[in-house]
């Protein structure tokens, strides 16, 4: 996908140093659809064969949110995720190609980062946040989860207890408590935020492009077996999105009501 042809996303590349990839669904809180991911994958590809390129800042529009994950407006409204370059909503490639790509992601977040949304910051190798950015899980509430990364390789990043907390109690915590559970790297006013990941991608790319691809490789081998683990989470999570139980908690959000999970039980 050629970057003219972005709608749900902007890219660019500055300073001849570090790209910039935005989620702009502002009006959705910058919840994604199939396509958006479907462009997020090609801003990596392309940032990844940029030569320019020493780091990749993840960002979004507006102060209001980071990403709220999958679109489950639209999902309530039409059973999925919208249409797609190659037919598949391929989330779980994403998730790859943010491990993959061989220079340093920096999740810089502006907002609420909840769901699929946390779990695309969690996957970034550094992460500074806003003063007023928020965190949290929403999955079992909205028919959803995430068995790979977003909740194995989580516990690697704050550990067990607060993992399973995060997941199981859906609760939101502010910037503060994420920075002093080790969610996040550095809190910043928000006017601050682009500034101090330009300022990161900058001293990154100071630096040897092969000794941070190696390093990046290896910090990944540590977690790399999750990657199983996530095939078989996707695939299941393919057939319980569209169950009735998987949809309830998807009509529940755009009905704007609690959801009734109790005849599941």
């Amino acid at each position: 996908m050629r970057i003219d042809e972005f709608t749900d996303i902007k890219y660019g590349v500055e300073d001849d140093n570090h790209a910039v990839i935005t989620i702009d669904r502002q009006e959705r809180m910058n919840s994604f659809r199939g396509r958006t991911v479907d462009e997020l994958i090609s801003a990596f590809k392309h940032a990844w064969a940029d030569r320019r390129v020493a780091a990749v800042i993840l960002t979004a529009g507006g102060d209001r949110a980071f990403c709220t994950g999958g679109d489950v407006k639209e999902r309530a409204e039409t059973g999925g995720y919208g249409e797609t370059e190659w037919g598949t909503f391929e989330i779980e490639r994403l998730h790859r190609i943010i491990r993959d790509i061989p220079k340093p992601v920096i999740a810089a977040v502006n907002g609420i980062a909840i769901g699929g949304g946390h779990v695309l910051h969690v996957l970034c190798d550094l992460t500074v946040a806003a003063e007023h950015a928020t965190f949290a899980q929403s999955g079992p509430r909205v028919g959803s989860f995430d068995a790979g990364f977003g909740s194995a390789y989580l516990a690697r990043v704050v550990g067990e207890k607060r993992a399973r907390q995060i997941w199981f109690l859906l609760d939101r915590y502010d910037a503060a408590t994420a920075e002093r559970w080790g969610l996040v790297n550095e809190v910043v006013p928000a006017a601050d935020l682009l500034d101090t990941a330009r300022a990161w991608a900058r001293k990154i790319g100071s630096y040897s492009p092969t000794a941070l691809k190696f390093l990046k490789h290896s910090f990944n081998a540590d977690t790399d077996h999750i990657s199983g683990i996530s095939h078989l989470a996707f695939d299941g999570l393919e057939g319980y999105a569209h169950s009735d139980e998987g949809m309830e908690g998807a009509r529940a959000f755009a009905e704007k009501r609690p959801p009734d999970f109790s005849r599941f039980r």
